[in-house]
């Protein structure tokens, strides 16, 4: 089945993203070898072209490692996924709290909000 893309961005971030948050779930390991590019085109159903720019963008982030002809790798340094990680983060906070405060709630009823919803999810 084809991978489902919005519109608002280039499918090519929207791949990387992908990819980047399977690597820091841990869903592909420190070390493991990623699909091929044209497997993963037939996959996402996107042009090959499409899976080499997200696999380059993922390289200049340090994510990933190319090996010449025996494919491209995810990277096996800790301190580069946990930073990731971090950023990653951040970024899924800063977005929330940007929605939270456009709906006019006080900041607390967030953290409210956040142990109710890791309480049922946990139930």
């Amino acid at each position: 089945m084809a991978w489902r893309f919005s519109s608002d961005r280039p499918v090519y971030l929207q791949i990387a993203e992908r990819i980047t948050k399977s690597v820091l779930s841990a869903e592909f390991k420190p070390g493991e070898q990623l699909p091929t590019v044209r497997q993963l085109a037939m996959t996402a159903a996107v042009n090959p072209n499409t899976v080499q720019r997200a696999y380059s963008e993922l390289e200049n982030n340090g994510l990933i490692i190319s090996r010449g002809t025996l494919g491209r790798f995810v990277t096996e340094d800790a301190e580069i996924i946990e930073n990731s990680r971090q950023q990653l983060a951040k970024e899924i906070v800063r977005e929330f709290y940007k929605d939270f405060i456009d709906l006019s709630l006080p900041i607390s009823n967030a953290v409210e909000l956040l142990k109710e919803v890791e309480n049922n999810e946990c139930s």
